[in-house]
């Protein structure tokens, strides 16, 4: 099974808000999920993304692969992947 750290959509039509989720790859991109690791909100100027690093940590090191966009996020949060 291979796990990723990814975001799931929320919010409404042209306000998305995304969490940032531990899933199985198999599952739908706002469907079930492992846990919830942070946020992240496009719509504002600061505070845009947090995310809790033990738990990054954790996750990556039991195997978890984050996506292109997360890793991307954590790179400009300046936590390392």
């Amino acid at each position: 099974i291979m796990v990723k750290i990814r975001l799931a959509r929320g919010g409404t039509k042209k306000k998305p808000y995304y969490r940032v989720v531990v899933a199985d790859q198999r599952c739908k991109r706002d469907g079930r999920y492992l846990e919830r690791i942070g946020f992240y909100n496009p719509m504002v100027s600061e505070n845009r993304f947090g995310i809790d690093e033990e738990r990054v940590k954790h996750w990556l090191s039991v195997g978890a692969q984050p996506t292109e966009r997360v890793s991307k996020l954590m790179k400009q949060a300046k936590i390392k992947v």
